[in-house]
């Protein structure tokens, strides 16, 4: 357990440090021994998403909020995810939906940048 949490602790650090593709090596092991850790997973897919590997963002970001709806962070996360892909028409639901769970300044940036290129 010692050591998946130091693997843990180490892809954070790798995250922090820049280097999203080796955070999400070594979180992607992290998750295999936790599979049910949403912070872990939300770590994996924010490096999936700073990586621009962006169908594993999302696959992971829809487990996230399939688990907790109430989520906003990764609800954010997913619309950017598509907003990325260019599905502007999928992300706007998530992104209205963060915005309406949350008062953050860039949730509601997001929703004026995506309803007004839908």
């Amino acid at each position: 357990m010692n050591d998946v949490i130091a693997e843990y602790r180490r892809g954070v650090l790798y995250f922090d440090a820049g280097d999203p593709i080796e955070a999400a090596k070594i979180l992607s092991t992290v998750l295999d021994e936790e599979p049910g850790n949403a912070e872990v997973r939300l770590w994996l897919a924010r490096a999936y998403f700073a990586s621009a590997q962006l169908n594993r963002a999302e696959q992971h970001l829809r487990a996230l909020v399939d688990r907790d709806p109430s989520d906003h962070y990764a609800c954010h996360l997913l619309g950017r995810t598509l907003e990325r892909q260019h599905r502007q028409k999928e992300a706007l639901p998530f992104l209205r939906l963060a915005a309406a769970m949350s008062a953050v300044p860039d949730y509601s940036a997001a929703v004026r940048r995506v309803a007004g290129s839908s």
